[in-house]
């Protein structure tokens, strides 16, 4: 996963916890659930970045060659 990705997914699962707070605060029950789904949605965009890590090829390290003895 890109770093840029799992940024941009923190910000929204953080801005859909703040919006569910004021929800509360101001005891609109619309407004919370809909924070409540920004949160769900960036966390399910977290998880499916995180199955094409799993699956994605991996580079493999090439060992330092070694030098010959004179």
């Amino acid at each position: 996963m890109s770093g840029v990705d799992k940024a941009r997914n923190k910000v929204d699962q953080v801005a859909g916890k703040v919006k569910a707070a004021f929800g509360r605060v101001t005891n609109d029950p619309a407004l919370e659930a809909e924070g409540r789904a920004d949160q769900r949605a960036a966390h399910l965009r977290d998880a499916g970045e995180k199955v094409k890590d799993a699956f994605r090829p991996r580079r493999r390290q090439q060992m330092p060659r070694r030098r010959r003895p004179r």
